[in-house]
């Protein structure tokens, strides 16, 4: 998918600019002892600068402690930023948070929030009445809703008694109440199992950003969920955007592709010398029976990976499949930030 471009004439759903959070670092009962009066600081998010257009799946991809929560709290006015500013569909967040509120629902993979004790439709009620809306309205709305995520058929059913997967969806039901305009999902697959992952992304890709048209900002460590929701990801490390684009274009920017290799002779003199035409050689693997599997990463295009099959074949080399791999997101995020870039 290309990369998306900001139209100077049309306003984004998000912009951030220059972002900054800063928080004091805390210290144990001993270091407090013997340094009283000393400070120190822990830097969140350090000068975050991004553009996201309307109905975009935007993913903040990065390790734990990486900065994707304490963004969401911004946006979400949970939280102050020390420096720079962020505004969704042109409205400052910290200037006029009430009006954001309006406009953003932070979707929280927390489901002690619900209440277990009220069935899916009186908690959907319950958080229309919290936003104040009309009785007739609110009925309308947790009816609709409820058909949205699937759970139609059960909402009558105690809320305690649903699957994770099912009290993710009813959590998403109850931030789509008040009509947002963006969603923050936090991790929103972190408590289910992989298939049930799976098809929630499916959901959410296919019902709740073609129909429902939401802007839809993701924040995660799990490649596949970047993989299959994200228009476009943005690369975050120690608070720091060191990398935006889609996986595909942070794969070019690195300057070289995955190939799987399968061969009986995966240690072959000829494959070892590709490490002389600047390629990286993986660890080796079985495949089936006495076939081996080697990942090699190979810089240049089609005209390079024609020359390194022929250089095999020639050598004698049995090759079962030469084919293209996507590269892992977690290889992308250590080359980007441990290398010091796409250029290292």
């Amino acid at each position: 998918m290309a990369q998306l471009r900001s139209d100077p004439l049309v306003t984004p759903a998000l912009r951030i600019e220059a972002l900054r959070k800063v928080y004091r670092a805390r210290r144990s009962l001993r270091e407090a002892l013997r340094q009283p009066f000393r400070r120190s600081s822990i830097t969140a998010l350090d000068s975050v600068s991004v553009e996201v257009p309307e109905g975009e799946f935007f993913g903040f991809l990065g390790e734990n402690g990486a900065g994707k929560t304490t963004l969401f709290k911004v946006l979400a006015t949970l939280a102050l930023a020390d420096g720079g500013a962020a505004s969704v569909f042109g409205i400052d967040v910290t200037r006029n948070p009430a009006r954001v509120r309006d406009l953003v629902a932070p979707v929280l993979a927390s489901e002690r929030s619900l209440a277990w004790r009220l069935s899916a439709i009186e908690n959907l009620r319950l958080y229309a009445a919290l936003h104040r809306m009309d009785r007739k309205e609110g009925e309308r709305r947790a009816a609709e809703l409820l058909d949205l995520v699937g759970l139609a058929d059960v909402g009558a059913r105690l809320t305690g008694t649903f699957s994770s997967g099912m009290k993710q969806r009813l959590l998403l039901a109850r931030a789509l109440l008040a009509r947002p305009r963006m969603l923050l999902l936090d991790e929103p697959t972190r408590s289910l199992d992989p298939l049930a992952a799976r098809n929630f992304r499916a959901f959410l890709r296919q019902d709740i950003g073609r129909t429902h048209g939401c802007t839809v900002l993701l924040a995660t460590h799990d490649p596949d969920e970047v993989r299959d929701l994200c228009d476009r990801v943005g690369v975050l490390h120690r608070g720091r955007l060191v990398a935006m684009g889609t996986t595909a274009s942070l794969s070019a920017q690195l300057g070289y592709h995955r190939y799987r290799l399968v061969t009986r002779l995966p240690s072959h003199p000829a494959v070892e010398r590709l490490v002389e035409q600047g390629a990286r050689l993986g660890a080796i693997r079985e495949a089936d029976g006495d076939w081996l599997v080697r990942e090699i990463d190979l810089q240049g295009g089609e005209d390079t990976t024609a020359l390194v099959v022929a250089s095999l074949a020639t050598a004698g080399v049995p090759v079962a499949r030469f084919e293209r791999v996507e590269l892992p997101i977690a290889d992308l995020i250590e080359r980007l930030t441990v290398a010091g870039g796409p250029n290292a």
